[in-house]
């Protein structure tokens, strides 16, 4: 059954993909040959955006308007989070927000990763939910998107890479609403509540009197997963059975989760021109992918150490999961949501088993399984350009990536942005761990407990946004830290990817010989899934060893 669970989802994803990579080229990189309609939404863009969006820009001016409208968005969302109490749509008379705690909110939906230190049914006005946060889940999303779109033209050889505002309202209307409207639509009739009205009160068969959170949630869920974002409209996530009501809204979601991270691989393809690279390339992130379901659910389908010497312990471990979908839909969304830096959750992540933890952060550490929309394929690319290094000095050659000369200028950027990655989880996790701002907020003490603490800044820096939650992450420190890892980690990894495509779009195309190291061959795929497991180990087995290895090998008592 969990077989037939799993193959149903990434079939779908990947059938589905083709397809929906053939629209986002369509709407993303307009042609003339496009004529007609797409030229007449062009027009009405145009005409929208002014002067902003009729110049085309290098890679430095669209990377400054990419951070500049990124950092608008941060203080038009903390305007709204702060004054939440006085906004309309406010039927349940939500009050005033701590204020760390809005930096928090404000940096996460703004860097697509969608942490939550809060229970969105308890804190969140319709008002903040819809106009706040589910716009972020529209536009950051968007930003990644345009992001990969510019590096597929500048790895095309155009030197000006597009105009971001121009690729951001492509991406907002012509991807993100479109598919966020099927989606709802679907999520809506199978159940998921979709309601302007305020909480529902009823009475239980005690005499009891219930407040039941409800709003509109189909909305909302749908462009979380179809962007990659994760948040939750209220705090258990699509664990909640109005988030998700049915099996068939879980296999709806799930799809959504890796959908459009799949479609970006074969976009860039199309614009690039260089459809069988991005064969190779998905390849590779499908093989990580399918490894990664496979080993999660083999070591979901123990039983929890709780229940040892019981009779449930014949059972696999369904401790925090929800029992209408059992490990396996628990296991493979784990898995989805942490390759995909998409965060939802519908199980809890604090009650994986402790090898099925590390499959999850593997994911993030890792953060190229496909990715979130346009960034995951960005992320990878900072391994191709290491790949092709390698390759290009393994024959004693100037390394070369579509017909443009790799060089120190190149490495050094793709180096730096990939070295942020670790840096950020490593240097967080020790500083936390070895003070009161973290040690004093962990409920579980020993291996699990670090553990904790390394999931939270791994899920930080992925721009991941799910977490293990037997940790109480709403403080101050946790807050401003976890709130400047998420901004550091979402822009630093896409403005070097930006530089590295402008400085290759200003060389000139190398010819190709016999000695040249072909991108779309199996053993390009080969060595680029080198990399990737050599330089993940490289950088994470210490600390995997720390946490969640050495709590399998105690609870196994070895």
């Amino acid at each position: 059954m969990s077989i037939l669970f799993v193959t149903l989802i990434l079939g779908s994803a990947m059938l589905l993909s083709w397809p929906l990579a053939t629209a986002m080229t369509w709407a993303m990189n307009p042609v003339e040959k496009n004529g007609g309609l797409r030229q007449g939404i062009e027009s009405v863009f145009r005409r929208l955006g002014g002067r902003m969006i009729a110049r085309e820009q290098k890679w430095k001016q669209y990377a400054l308007s990419l951070l500049l409208f990124n950092a608008i968005m941060f203080i038009v969302v903390y305007s709204i989070l702060s004054m939440q109490q006085v906004l309309p749509l406010n039927p349940d008379e939500k009050s005033a927000i701590e204020p760390s705690l809005i930096f928090n909110i404000a940096a996460s939906f703004v860097t697509n990763t969608n942490i939550q230190h809060y229970s969105g049914e308890a804190s969140m006005s319709y008002f903040s939910q819809l106009f706040g946060l589910m716009w972020l889940q529209f536009v950051s999303a968007a930003t990644g998107i345009a992001a990969l779109t510019a590096l597929a033209r500048g790895l095309a050889g155009k030197t000006r890479l597009g105009n971001f505002y121009g690729d951001l309202m492509r991406a907002t209307f012509l991807v993100l609403l479109p598919a966020a409207t099927i989606a709802a639509i679907l999520l809506a009739l199978g159940g998921v509540v979709m309601t302007l009205q305020g909480a529902a009160v009823a009475t239980t068969l005690e005499g009891a009197v219930q407040n039941i959170s409800r709003g509109p949630v189909a909305a909302f869920v749908a462009i979380k997963q179809v962007g990659t974002n994760g948040g939750g409209f209220f705090g258990s996530n699509s664990a909640h059975p109005f988030e998700n009501a049915t099996f068939f809204t879980n296999i709806i979601e799930c799809v959504c989760i890796i959908l459009m991270p799949m479609a970006s691989v074969w976009m860039f393809g199309r614009i690039t021109g260089r459809m069988r690279h991005s064969a190779v390339v998905f390849a590779v992130m499908a093989a990580l992918l399918i490894t990664k379901v496979v080993f999660a659910n083999y070591f979901e389908s123990a039983p929890t150490a709780a229940f040892a010497g019981l009779p449930i312990e014949s059972a696999g471990n369904l401790e925090g999961k929800e029992l209408r979908f059992g490990e396996a839909a628990g296991a493979a969304w784990s898995v989805l949501t942490t390759c995909s830096s998409n965060g939802s959750v519908n199980a809890m992540h604090d009650s994986l088993n402790p090898m099925a933890g590390l499959i999850s952060m593997v994911g993030m550490w890792f953060n190229i399984t496909f990715g979130g929309v346009g960034v995951g394929f960005i992320n990878m690319f900072l391994y191709i350009i290491i790949g092709v290094f390698i390759g290009g000095m393994m024959v004693g050659r100037t390394p070369e990536y579509l017909s443009r000369r790799v060089e120190t200028r190149e490495m050094k950027f793709a180096l730096l942005a990939i070295l942020v990655h670790p840096l950020l989880i490593l240097a967080g996790t020790a500083l936390f761990a070895a003070t009161p701002w973290g040690a004093s907020t962990v409920n579980n003490p020993g291996f699990h407990g670090f553990s904790e603490i390394l999931y939270e800044f791994t899920s930080s820096a992925a721009n991941n946004g799910s977490g293990f939650e037997g940790l109480s992450d709403n403080t101050v420190p946790w807050n401003v830290a976890t709130g400047i890892v998420m901004l550091l980690a979402r822009f630093i990894p896409i403005i070097f990817p930006l530089a590295i495509a402008g400085s290759l779009a200003a060389k000139k195309p190398a010819p190709e010989t016999a000695g040249t190291l072909h991108t779309d061959t199996l053993l390009f795929g080969l060595v680029l899934l080198g990399s990737v497991v050599l330089i993940g180990a490289l950088l994470f087995l210490p600390v995997a060893v720390l946490g969640p290895i050495s709590e399998h090998l105690s609870v196994a008592g070895m």
